[in-house]
């Protein structure tokens, strides 16, 4: 058992690391080589006077974006991944691995609030496992990739409580966790979970996608087809 865990500690671990940081500068190497700059062309200064300054987004807007159409998923949604990624950054076990590979640490959550936080993941991953098997617009779009994908997500949080509470034989939960938790920072730039770090890319960068920012990259077409 102590082969197995220096084994997936060590260099398997060392390798996920290594696939993941490649893996998130290809996605962002080829995100600039399918879009292109585009500056942001304003009108003509006889026109300038009669534009009215927008003082934020109206309401019509915002009922009908996603938080207006389906508030709750929203909110689910959005607490979902934030609990998602804080939870292994700020994870005091995590951090004592950090300061014992690297020599520093960062702030960590205390054990009840990262309990909750792991709860809430879990909770979360059966909620949208649920939804897709009883929401029929949900199901007739779903395949078993989504299900790998759901289950790619919350196997690290699960096994980690599981290993936390001392479930079954601790361990077998800690290798199972460290596993997982390997398997999915290799898919995440190889599959849909890339969005999630992506996510800024497109929100500040990309123009009429819903843009946070000013947006000053469009899609190259001819690119894209190529």
């Amino acid at each position: 058992m102590n082969e197995i865990y220096g084994l997936v500690r060590g260099p398997l671990a060392l390798a996920a690391i290594v696939v993941f940081v490649a893996g998130l500068i290809f996605q962002a190497r080829r995100f600039f080589s399918l879009t292109s700059e585009k500056p942001i062309v304003l009108p003509p200064a006889s026109l300038l006077g009669k534009i009215e300054p927008r003082s934020g987004p109206s309401l019509d807007a915002i009922n009908n974006s996603m938080l207006g159409v389906h508030p709750f998923l929203t909110v689910i949604t959005t607490i979902f991944h934030v609990c998602l990624v804080m939870l292994p950054i700020f994870l005091l076990a995590h951090n004592v691995l950090l300061y014992e590979s690297f020599g520093f640490s960062l702030f960590v959550f205390p054990e009840l609030v990262a309990n909750i936080i792991t709860v809430i993941v879990i909770l979360g991953g059966v909620f949208f496992f649920l939804r897709r098997i009883f929401v029929y617009r949900v199901r007739a779009i779903t395949t078993l990739y989504d299900y790998i994908i759901l289950l790619i997500v919350a196997a690290p949080f699960l096994t980690g409580y599981m290993a936390t509470r001392q479930w079954f034989d601790y361990d077998t939960m800690l290798i199972l966790h460290i596993l997982s938790g390997e398997v999915m920072l290799v898919a995440i730039p190889f599959t849909k979970l890339k969005h999630g770090l992506l996510f800024f890319l497109y929100r500040y960068l990309m123009r009429y996608e819903h843009s946070l920012g000013s947006g000053t990259r469009v899609w190259s077409y001819s690119k894209s087809v190529k």
